[in-house]
């Protein structure tokens, strides 16, 4: 499992309407993070997507990434000297269908994902219905997942293992003020499979992971200056015992053909139940010898997996966007992302670059 691709350009809210212009976006990514003493993982990620208009009441929506993955696997703990390196090379496609009517739409999704050792498929539906004065807006989404993890062409010993997921999503759109609009949804994820790490020693999960999750979004126009503040509040739990927290904030400025977006979001988790934390030898410092002899006599759940511990992080951003013209914009934007765990645990840093070109016809 790598790094997820670009994200779709169409965004999470649109109107109820069927798009006037098509579009046409390239994206290119470049990932690189590192722990002290460690250059990490690097991905490539070349992305296009298109939408296209179809007889004023449908939509054809479609994306391809391919991510080009290198690098270091994290350590198991900071006093650990060795990290096993690696090379993936995932491709990605999603194609929706989207049929409008007045003041609601219907969107059906398939994804296919795949690499030498994980292979997923994905459908999902979707509907959206808005209120008469289009004020309001109530959306609903079923989705399901079916994942295979094979790790034999990689010099792995699972074979042919097996996840599922299913995706329920509630969601409401308000609109407060001619200034404001505000967004909930509500998340629910009933997985069942095999959750383990097949690379990592000492990684045995549940065979279940349900999740809820809440998101809350608010936008302001910002008339004084024409710009837009946009704010988001992200609640997660799963029954790994992880809960966190995620509150982000953008601040978008048009400047004549300019567009300056920075950004700010802050993350917090708590460990999962099984997550265990390093040894210390007789002398009080941290031993990887004799977390290697505690870990080998657990029994039970238990991993080491530092995306299970506790920890928080900061991302700061900056997006920038110019336009040549009505159809024509190219943006830029990087994303320095900083973590503070603890337990024995490396901070990580990571930066992501983004390089894309739209054009609407």
């Amino acid at each position: 499992m790598v790094l997820p691709g670009l994200a779709a350009v169409s965004g999470a809210a649109r109107a109820e309407e069927a798009p006037a212009q098509g579009v046409v976006a390239l994206k290119y990514g470049h990932y690189e993070d590192s722990q002290p003493g460690l250059d990490r993982i690097r991905v490539r990620s070349p992305h296009v997507y298109v939408m296209a208009p179809i007889a004023g009441k449908w939509s054809l929506e479609g994306s391809h990434v391919v991510d080009s993955v290198s690098g270091a696997t994290p350590r198991l703990h900071t006093f650990t000297t060795g990290a096993t390196r690696m090379t993936e090379r995932r491709k990605a496609t999603d194609v929706k269908v989207t049929r409008y009517f007045p003041r609601a739409s219907v969107s059906g999704t398939l994804a296919y994902s795949d690499e030498r050792d994980y292979e997923s498929k994905a459908a999902g539906l979707e509907a959206r219905f808005s209120t008469d004065d289009n004020n309001r807006t109530f959306i609903v989404g079923l989705g399901h997942a079916e994942d295979r993890i094979d790790t034999t062409g990689t010099g792995g010993s699972v074979r042919d293992r097996h996840r599922r997921t299913t995706e329920l999503q509630l969601g409401l759109t308000q609109v407060l003020t001619p200034d404001d609009t505000a967004q909930f949804l509500y998340t629910r994820v009933h997985g069942r499979g095999y959750y383990d790490d097949p690379y990592k020693d000492f990684d045995r999960r549940p065979d279940r992971r349900d999740a809820d999750i809440l998101l809350a979004r608010w936008n302001r126009h910002v008339e004084r200056f024409d710009a837009a503040l946009r704010v988001h509040w992200r609640y997660y739990r799963d029954g790994f015992g992880v809960r966190a927290h995620t509150l982000g904030a953008e601040w978008a400025q048009p400047l004549a053909s300019w567009t300056i977006t920075p950004g700010l979001r802050w993350y917090r988790q708590t460990a999962a139940d099984f997550w265990f934390a390093p040894v210390a030898d007789a002398t009080g410092r941290l031993s990887d010898l004799e977390t290697r002899r505690f870990a080998i006599r657990l029994t039970g759940l238990h991993s080491a997996d530092a995306r299970l511990a506790a920890f928080h992080a900061w991302t700061v951003s900056l997006k920038l966007a110019y336009d040549f013209n009505a159809d024509n914009t190219v943006d830029f934007k990087v994303d320095h992302y900083r973590t503070s765990p603890g337990a024995g645990l490396d901070p990580l840093r990571a930066r992501f670059l983004q390089l894309g070109y739209t054009h609407r016809f």
